[in-house]
């Protein structure tokens, strides 16, 4: 590599898509195809933009997940990920044996660790470090060799309805994961000992913002997958030319699979 042709800064221009990263991090699997590229040929072989920067033409937005795996052979993927069999034919594409293989549907099915991985589960892993010294994240492996964030092996699944009312927010759910989720936020005084498996519709939110009870929703690994809305109204005297007073309740049903 010392002798290598190529800049220690590389720009690509995948798909449309620039990017910019170290000679090193492309060749970091040897036999793959960008190995191949930048450590086999030279800088005149290889296809270049009217800029100069080093074309491929391949999907430049699943290429991000190619670098980041690239960067430390690790794969971290947000929840709900679309496009897990077009990265998978991209790791093809690209000769990542180990990145296709983890993608595939039989080693990714029982949240592989192409799922992701929470922050303070990959905080925690890092202090792990590998024997070659490098420094790598800590997960567990399930019984089809395919590897697990031990976060998401205990979570459990379930249904949790959030309603809102005249600013007052509601939880409907199981009391168990009404307390994972909202945390010190969960106003328990209407249902203080209420056993963990036991269903709740009694508690609420000591804020009146619903996108901060989606936040938590969303980080728990939750997603909506309902709604429903009524409306009422009154008069504010019995004079029906009065102005009408119009209540609204609804309903947002959040799961985790």
């Amino acid at each position: 590599v010392d002798n290598s042709p190529f800049s220690e800064i590389i720009e690509l221009n995948v798909g449309g898509q620039v990017y910019v990263t170290r000679h090193k991090t492309l060749v970091a699997v040897p036999d793959s195809l960008l190995w191949n590229m930048f450590s086999k040929k030279s800088p005149k072989d290889l296809a270049r933009d009217s800029k100069g920067r080093f074309f491929l033409d391949r999907d430049g937005f699943l290429f991000r997940y190619i670098l980041d795996y690239l960067r430390d052979l690790n794969l971290v993927l947000p929840d709900y990920f679309p496009e897990k069999s077009r990265l998978q034919r991209e790791a093809d594409f690209f000769q990542l044996q180990d990145l296709a293989k983890r993608l595939s549907p039989r080693m990714s099915k029982d949240n592989s660790i192409s799922e992701e991985i929470s922050q303070s589960d990959t905080e925690e892993g890092a202090q792990q470090c590998g024997p070659s010294g490098t420094m790598e994240t800590l997960r567990t492996v399930s019984s089809s060799g395919a590897m697990r964030s031990p976060s998401l092996d205990s979570r459990r699944s379930g249904y949790i309805t959030v309603g809102y009312r005249v600013a007052r927010i509601t939880v409907c759910g199981k009391t168990s994961l009404a307390k994972e989720v909202f945390g010190e936020t969960l106003n328990e005084s209407r249902d203080p000992d209420r056993p963990p498996e036991r269903y709740t519709s009694r508690y609420y939110l000591k804020y009146n913002f619903l996108e901060q009870a989606f936040d938590k929703l969303t980080e728990a690994g939750f997603h909506m997958v309902a709604c429903s809305s009524t409306g009422t109204c009154a008069y504010t005297s019995n004079d029906p030319n009065e102005d009408k007073i119009w209540t609204s309740y609804t309903e947002y049903v959040f799961c985790r699979e």
